[in-house]
């Protein structure tokens, strides 16, 4: 049997197929190994897993991560692995090429992640050929959801938000300064924190100043990261994740504004990634 996962900074989407091609879908938590560990991950992982699979019949996982980019990362996901699945062979990949294959399968082209955060690069067909650095939360990941969340609280904590949508935003929320701020600055997972909050722009994307919030997250998406690439405005812009999806009117006009034509926009690339695998 095999597993299929596509694992975000908040969440992991799990395929399990079996010798009969039968394929079973579950979830657990994200396992981005710059916010979680090699225990905490085996712990997640024995919680999450559907009572009925047996770990000692899994002989394959592809594992695609976010975070998963320097060998000291990599060894925090197998380390979790060797323990949970002993039988495994494991090949673990970070999530901007899960990104690719979902997206071109084996074409070339440009792929980008929208989610929690942020990932760009050019595809060859078979790796990716360049990537920009999104630089994660505190100094980067433009357009994403931790981005627009950042601009949400900002404008909400320095009561720049109109009252009428501010009142909105606590109804829906019910925290306060305080208990934001420690969320941020000294709770785990700051990035999924932040991200939480990008939900309410689909909620209100009417209002003009959240409309105003989302078009400049998506311009400095393009404009610092995606314009940055050599002839970029021949690539279709082909895009993955929630806040891709979600608000993916927005961001075809941002592209079109930049000078590219919009391809594939999809929320998840796990159903893709079980299609290139089982073709290859």
């Amino acid at each position: 049997m095999k597993l299929i996962a596509d694992s975000g900074s908040t969440k992991t989407t799990w395929v399990l197929i079996d010798d009969n091609q039968t394929q079973k879908q579950f979830s657990s938590e994200g396992y981005n190994p710059f916010f979680i560990k090699t225990p905490a991950i085996i712990e997640s992982i024995k919680k999450s897993l559907p009572g009925e699979i047996k770990t000692d019949l899994i002989s394959e996982i592809h594992f695609y991560g976010s975070g998963v980019s320097n060998t000291e990362n990599v060894k925090i996901i197998s380390d979790a692995f060797e323990v949970c699945f002993p039988k495994a062979n494991c090949f673990i990949e970070h999530d901007l090429l899960a990104a690719c294959r979902a997206l071109l399968q084996k074409e070339k082209g440009f792929a980008a992640i929208l989610g929690t955060g942020t990932n760009t690069a050019i595809y060859n067909g078979h790796d990716v050929e360049l990537n920009i650095d999104s630089l994660g939360y505190a100094l980067g990941d433009e357009g994403s959801g931790s981005y627009i969340g950042r601009l949400l609280l900002r404008n909400y904590l320095r009561d720049f938000m109109p009252e009428e949508l501010a009142k909105s935003f606590r109804a829906h929320f019910k925290t306060d300064k305080l208990e934001i701020l420690r969320s941020i600055y000294e709770k785990p997972l700051p990035n999924r924190f932040l991200a939480s909050y990008a939900s309410f722009t689909t909620h209100h994307i009417s209002h003009p100043f959240v409309l105003n919030i989302v078009q400049e997250a998506f311009h400095d998406f393009f404009e610092n990261i995606v314009s940055h690439y050599p002839d970029y405005t021949s690539y279709e812009f082909n895009c993955v994740g929630s806040i891709a999806f979600h608000l993916k009117d927005l961001l075809r006009e941002t592209a079109t504004d930049f000078g590219m034509k919009t391809g594939k926009i999809i929320q998840s690339p796990i159903d893709e990634l079980v299609k290139f695998h089982l073709e290859n």
